[in-house]
């Protein structure tokens, strides 16, 4: 800082250089657009994690499924109302499974659970669809129309099937029996329509805490689809992991007096193995 010192009256005044207030200003004005700054947001993820997801001969036939809402990676829950649906596809038709949810408490948080009898072959898919949730952080209402699927006793057939949701991620690489590291695909859909460079957000459900991001930028990864609506993700570690697809839905919904966007979230959960060696 320049100082300039002057006599008066056998005293020495400080007076500061006429720069130092232009200097000073240009500080403090850098200094509030850094904490204006953007940094990555919180991801938010509708869930349904299921106890098995290969039911074999040999297992249970009864799985828990736990259904919440939250940001799985760093294991902060958020409350989840009662759905507005919760239906089983299975063999081509739709089951409500609304009136048999449980209150449950996941990561702390008010959830739902619900145990499921599986008594024959083939592929259940489990949709979720939530009550909108206002976000004032982003100025909008968000609908996460989360599914994922359970494959029994050997029988896999349909389990690309596209079930007619408003949106939905269809896969194009089986669900389940993945690897870590294996490459999973699934197309973002609209409408029934493929959606081009669609936005898709990737988190882990880190269950154990024992992953840690080196930033918050690896937090929530951020994929585009592509012109068709293809997207492709390689998991690096083994676990369940969330793919949520984003869109904003043509229709709105009152806030406050005013009309709100309605962020629309095509989720599907995928969970990928270890190898294992004998």
């Amino acid at each position: 800082m320049n100082l300039i010192s002057t006599p008066n009256s056998h005293k020495h005044q400080t007076r500061l250089a006429p720069g130092f207030f232009m200097i000073s200003i240009i500080s403090l004005t850098f200094y509030l657009l850094l904490l204006q700054s953007p940094v990555p947001a919180d991801a938010h993820f509708g869930m349904i994690i299921p106890s098995d997801n290969m039911v074999m001969q040999a297992d249970k036939r009864t799985i828990d499924l736990a259904l919440s809402f939250s940001h799985p990676f760093e294991g902060q829950g958020m409350v989840l109302d009662r759905p507005a649906a919760f239906d089983m596809y299975t063999a081509g038709k739709k089951h409500s499974l609304l009136s048999e949810l449980k209150p449950a408490k996941v990561m702390e948080y008010d959830a739902f659970s619900i145990p499921v009898n599986i008594r024959r072959p083939g592929i259940y898919s489990f949709v979720m669809t939530p009550q909108p949730y206002w976000e004032p952080a982003e100025d909008c209402f968000i609908i996460h129309i989360t599914k994922t699927v359970v494959t029994a006793f050997g029988d896999d057939d349909g389990w690309d099937a596209e079930l007619g949701l408003e949106t939905e991620i269809v896969p194009l690489s089986k669900p389940y029996g993945l690897y870590a590291g294996n490459l999973f695909q699934g197309i973002v859909k609209v409408d029934g329509k493929p959606v081009p460079f669609a936005e898709v957000e990737i988190e882990y459900y880190n269950q154990d805490n024992r992953a840690t991001a080196p930033t918050d930028y690896m937090v929530t990864q951020t994929i585009k689809a592509d012109a068709n609506g293809v997207f492709s993700y390689c998991a690096p570690r083994s676990g369940w992991w969330g793919f949520a697809a984003l869109s904003t839905s043509d229709k709105k919904k009152m806030h406050n007096g005013q009309k709100k966007d309605i962020e629309l979230g095509a989720v599907i959960w995928v969970k990928f193995e270890n190898w294992q060696e004998n």
